[in-house]
């Protein structure tokens, strides 16, 4: 029997090249050529979604409104952006026992009563899911249940049933009979998506993919995977802690970097209606280097505590620590506070953490790090109805940020009850039970918390 051909394929761009090398010549990522062999599939299995349409004008083409399915978990929907699609495709990554498996039985019993929907499940068996249904209190008798890895099979009930929702879990878990190469390749995973993709479009099936993960947190498999799919949805989440996100990178049919929230319990994941709740400590008294600010989740303004501890350095190069804010631009902070407000930490180790375990990526938080770390070297605490968010230019001016007025009336609505802001942010209207301070640069910021 002749060997079979191999060649080594890219997983970051899915590029093929008859032989290794370190460096893949086509994206230029390091040690990303992996071991695969030679397809020769014919074309015939890629047949076009619709007939070919002539050349037209853009402004010729009407536009439709994308309808819309509520999934029953409002916080799952608004990440998704309103609900699923007829025909979209949703991937959704996660580590290991973080809940995704979870969040989908949970969402097709929800539905399951007004659309068919089928679970295929190629990592569990029947019975592993019945006593998770079980076990969550899930009523599953509307949904149909797939135990099966062959794409050809699963296409064929598809096709046969023709569900509203089809979820498959997971995508590495597939292979195609078209391919000689094991589940999970990326030959088998960029091929298993594509007619799965394909059938979606065809039938108008909604199909939700669940993927793994590598190391770094990052979806497994080429990226053309999430070039593929419609919807790029990412589960997060410390294991030692009850609470989870998801967050939405890619959405053909919504928002991007809109936030869900859940925690998870006994009876499965329950939404967060409040999760500013979350990221607040609950002090009993006020305490130095503490200072509450509001970040921006999509279109959802969450309350986050930002805690400083500053402390005189016992070794020649002061520590710079930061735990879900990013260290260099703390450096820039630091600088912009010693030169344009005379406050020197040159001589002081630098600890700053975001309360939750959230990652805060905007620069509105710039204005909430300098009062947290001026309160900590002060010892002097600041008041705890107070919120502050702004970003801090290396002028020492304090920027506007975007959504300004929802920031205040988020902090309003939960009790705060003074706000330092850009001027630029200032509320034209007042806004009930929030007074709001504005300031044009950071040393005003500071002399107000020193006089009140």
């Amino acid at each position: 029997m002749a060997k079979a051909k191999t060649v080594y394929t890219c997983t970051e761009c899915g590029a093929n090249e008859p032989k290794w090398q370190g460096q893949c010549p086509s994206c230029h990522a390091w040690n990303t050529l992996v071991e695969t062999i030679a397809e020769t599939a014919s074309s015939s299995r890629f047949a076009p979604l619709a007939e070919t349409a002539g050349l037209q004008k853009l402004a010729e083409v009407e536009a439709a409104e994308v309808p819309r399915q509520p999934t029953g978990v409002s916080e799952f929907d608004r990440v998704l952006g309103g609900g699923l699609v007829p025909g979209g495709v949703v991937l959704i990554g996660g580590d290991p026992g973080i809940g995704k498996s979870t969040l989908l039985l949970q969402t097709l019993c929800h539905i399951g009563s007004a659309r068919k929907a089928i679970y295929v499940s190629g990592e569990e068996s029947p019975q592993q899911i019945a006593m998770r249904a079980k076990r969550l209190g899930l009523d599953a008798s509307p949904i149909s249940l797939l135990a099966e890895i062959n794409l050809e099979k699963i296409i064929s009930t598809l096709q046969k049933y023709k569900p509203d929702i089809a979820v498959i879990d997971s995508i590495q878990t597939v292979y195609s009979e078209a391919l000689q190469s094991a589940p999970g390749s990326v030959a088998q995973v960029r091929e298993c998506s594509a007619q799965l993709t394909r059938l979606a479009k065809q039938a108008g099936i909604t199909v939700i993919l669940v993927g793994h993960v590598t190391k770094e947190g990052a979806l497994a498999g080429p990226r053309v995977l999430e070039h593929i799919v419609d919807t790029v949805l990412y589960f997060e989440g410390d294991q030692s802690s009850s609470f989870r996100l998801i967050r939405a990178f890619k959405n053909r049919f919504g928002a991007v970097n809109e936030l869900g929230v859940f925690a998870m319990t006994e009876k499965g994941l329950r939404e967060v209606t409040n999760p500013s709740a979350l990221f607040l400590s609950h002090h009993s008294e006020q305490v130095a280097g503490s200072c509450i600010t509001v970040t921006m989740e999509g279109t959802r303004p969450l309350l986050i505590e930002i805690q400083a501890l500053v402390d005189e350095a016992h070794a020649p190069n002061p520590k710079r620590l930061c735990v879900g804010l990013e260290q260099n631009r703390l450096a820039m902070l630091l600088a912009v506070l010693h030169r344009h407000a005379g406050v020197a930490c040159f001589d002081q180790d630098v600890f700053i953490n975001a309360v939750g375990g959230v990652k805060i990526s905007e620069p509105a938080v710039d204005l909430a790090v300098l009062l947290s770390i001026t309160s900590s070297l002060k010892n002097k605490p600041l008041d705890n109805k107070l919120i502050v968010f702004g970003e801090v230019g290396l002028a020492g001016e304090v920027r506007p940020v975007q959504r300004g007025q929802e920031r205040l009336k988020e902090a309003a609505k939960l009790g705060f009850t003074k706000a330092i802001v850009p001027k630029a942010n200032a509320p034209k209207q007042r806004i009930d039970g929030i007074e709001v301070i504005a300031v044009e640069r950071l040393e005003q910021a500071l002399n107000y918390v020193k006089n009140y």
